[in-house]
C-alpha cells in the first residue's frame, strides 16, 4: 500500500485520484494501461497527459471535470475553442442556464436585424460581441448541465437530493 501524499500543490488528476482513495498502484491496476510511474509524472506534471489517459482517468475517478479541464488547460485546440466549467449543484446550473436563456431573448429581435444581409457592419459588430458573449454564456450553462449529469450517473447519485 502506498503511502499518503504530503504535497501541497498537487493537480486535479492528483486531487481526483486521492478523492477515490486510490494509491498509484490501485489506479494503475484499475486503469491497466497506466503504470504507477506514469501517473506519478503526470501528476507531477513531469509530463502532460495524453487525450486518452484523461478519459480513462475521468472514468476511473469517475470526475467528468477531468476532461473539461484538459480541454481549457493543456490541449491548444480547446484553449482557444472551449470554456471552463466547474462542477455545480443542479439547482445553480439551472437557474444560471434560465438566465442565459433569458438574456438571449431579450437578444433575438437584434440578433435577426444583423444577421438579415449575411454581414456585420461596423455600427452592428458591438451589439453582435455583446449577443456572442450571451451565446457563450447558454453554451457554459449546458456544458454544466453535462458535466453534473455525468457526475450523477457515475457517482449513482442522479436521484438523491443535493448536499
Amino acid at each position: 500500500m502506498g503511502r499518503k501524499s504530503i504535497k501541497t500543490d498537487k493537480n486535479i488528476y492528483q486531487l481526483s485520484r486521492e478523492a477515490c482513495e486510490l494509491t498509484r498502484e490501485a489506479a494503475s491496476e484499475a486503469l491497466v494501461f497506466l503504470s504507477p510511474e506514469r501517473i506519478e509524472k503526470i501528476e507531477s506534471g513531469r509530463s502532460a497527459a495524453h487525450p486518452d489517459e484523461v478519459l480513462a482517468m475521468e472514468s476511473c475517478y469517475r470526475n467528468p471535470e477531468l476532461s473539461n479541464w484538459f480541454c481549457t488547460h493543456e490541449c491548444p485546440i480547446g484553449m482557444k475553442y472551449e470554456q471552463e466549467v466547474k462542477l455545480k449543484s443542479l439547482a445553480q446550473v439551472t437557474v444560471e442556464m434560465l438566465a442565459s436563456l433569458n438574456a438571449m431573448e431579450q437578444e433575438k429581435d437584434r440578433l435577426i436585424a444583423i444577421s438579415v444581409d449575411g454581414r456585420i457592419n461596423d455600427f452592428e459588430r458591438r451589439d453582435f460581441d455583446r449577443i456572442l458573449e450571451k451565446l457563450q454564456a447558454i453554451d457554459r450553462s449546458i456544458r454544466s448541465m453535462q458535466i453534473w449529469l455525468e457526475h450523477a450517473l457515475q457517482t449513482g447519485k442522479i436521484d438523491e437530493a443535493e448536499d
